[in-house]
């Protein structure tokens, strides 16, 4: 790569599914990289596998990184809209002698294979057709000729140098008899048409990185820079799956959780900058270099992602916000088109929640006429004894000029006060009353994006329900 060549990234998921926590983390990395080398980020959808590859799995990968920001400067490419092109590669391999037909069938391929494993030997293809100069015929496929000869040596970015023997390649098919092309063929050649110039990519990946350097020297292409960054784990060192938990990007989407999280979380899975754990995106962009991605495997731990989502929760602006949490509000049947007052209940919220969805579930009581109380909290707060506290408050209300923190602080210790009884008294029937439970955000916060009118409504149905 020459110094004023363009760096090139790429993410090109196979749409088969969900974008997964390793998939994005992968994509992460690639739009960093591109990004503090004020580069160009390539996103490719590679949908060759027909049977697997559905429209609803492209929408639902590009819908995750949209959510995520991470913004493509080129594509959407289809790989199978390229098939013509992957099909011309195949031809000019085969007139060049670098590729043939071959005719072997799954049965007589796996009796080779046991015979081999059987004889102590590599299950590699043994070359049936290699020198037979075979024409196409039905269900036949492609093979490259791997020379057997001498070493492949991948320079690696993250992992250093890495050396494979030739001899331990064989001849790998690169067009299936339906005529589409293998994954190694056509990734390297769409690589190669679009100037990618950095293949970032999970390390499970390595072993194709020999096979498909011998296919851009046959191609005549320039060989890119290879990165391969350490694949994600659980906390049983076991592959991340599905049992350590969510591993679907949307997934944490719909659990409340905010992209900013998300992403500050991936790119600490492997990489690091000194002690620094939360970042900007800018400091993110501006910090991010390969040198500094490990090369062990990265744990995942949900509750360092819960800790920064709830910190994330904490620093947002209300206005951001209200329009993130909306949809976790009304997902609880309840009006928040209020967006005014939707933020001063985030402001409220905002503090002790970890999720979106823990926010909507402590806070659905802004917005009910009718609020259900805890049986609990009604039968320790909501007693008869209690209503000349509430009576007093409900009473005394309207005139209050400054209601502020320190005006209703003031308000609730003057009744405390007249009534000759604590405060905690006073406050505690109050909060069941205006929430339905013993725990909610400060008193006064509450009072204040409540207003006085929905105050004294809740304090009527709460002593209707004291007098039974």
């Amino acid at each position: 790569m020459s110094e004023t060549q363009t760096v090139r990234t790429r993410f090109a998921p196979s749409p088969t599914g969900y974008l997964h926590i390793g998939g994005a983390r992968t994509a992460l990395f690639n739009w960093l990289f591109s990004r503090h080398n004020k580069g160009e980020f390539v996103l490719r959808v590679e949908d060759t596998d027909q049977l697997r590859s559905t429209e609803e799995s492209t929408n639902a990968i590009l819908d995750a990184m949209k959510w995520l920001g991470l913004d493509w400067d080129d594509g959407p490419y289809f790989q199978a809209e390229r098939v013509s092109t992957h099909r011309e590669m195949v031809q000019k391999l085969i007139d060049e002698g670098k590729a043939y037909y071959c005719v072997c069938t799954p049965a007589e391929l796996e009796d080779k294979r046991k015979k081999a494993l059987a004889e102590g030997r590599k299950p590699k293809y043994d070359g049936t057709c290699r020198d037979k100069n075979l024409g196409k015929k039905e269900n036949s496929v492609v093979r490259f000729k791997t020379s057997s000869l001498g070493m492949t040596i991948v320079d690696d970015l993250i992992k250093g140098t890495v050396t494979f023997n030739n001899d331990e390649l064989d001849d790998l098919i690169i067009e299936r008899s339906d005529g589409y092309p293998t994954y190694n063929f056509a990734v390297v050649v769409d690589d190669a048409d679009m100037g990618i110039t950095h293949v970032i990519r999970g390390d499970d990946h390595l072993n194709n990185t020999p096979r498909q350097i011998l296919l851009y020297d046959a191609l005549g292409y320039e060989i890119p820079y290879f990165a391969h960054v350490p694949m994600i784990l659980g906390a049983d060192k076991a592959r991340l799956s599905k049992r350590h938990g969510a591993t679907s990007v949307m997934a944490y989407k719909e659990m409340g959780y905010l992209p900013e999280a998300l992403v500050n979380y991936l790119v600490r899975l492997g990489w690091s900058h000194g002690d620094q754990e939360i970042f900007t995106s800018e400091e993110l962009i501006d910090y991010f270099t390969l040198e500094a991605v490990g090369k062990s495997a990265a744990v995942f731990n949900p509750e360092k992602l819960l800790w920064l989502n709830q910190h994330y929760i904490k620093e947002s602006t209300g206005e951001k916000l209200a329009q993130k949490a909306r949809a976790f509000f009304e997902n609880l049947d309840v009006d928040a088109s209020d967006m005014q007052y939707l933020q001063k209940v985030v402001s409220d919220l905002r503090t002790r929640s970890k999720t979106l969805v823990d926010m909507a579930a402590s806070g659905a009581f802004y917005f009910k006429d009718e609020i259900d109380y805890d049986e609990k909290a009604a039968d320790t707060f909501l007693k008869i004894e209690y209503a000349g506290h509430l009576e007093a408050v409900a009473e005394t209300l309207p005139s209050v000029g400054e209601f502020t923190k320190e005006g209703i602080e003031t308000f609730l210790r003057n009744i405390a006060e007249t009534r000759e009884t604590k405060l905690k008294f006073i406050a505690q029937p109050l909060r069941v009353a205006l929430t339905g439970k013993t725990v909610s955000p400060g008193i006064d916060e509450v009072m204040i994006t409540l207003g006085k009118d929905k105050i004294v409504r809740r304090i009527r149905r709460a002593l209707d329900y004291m007098k039974g």
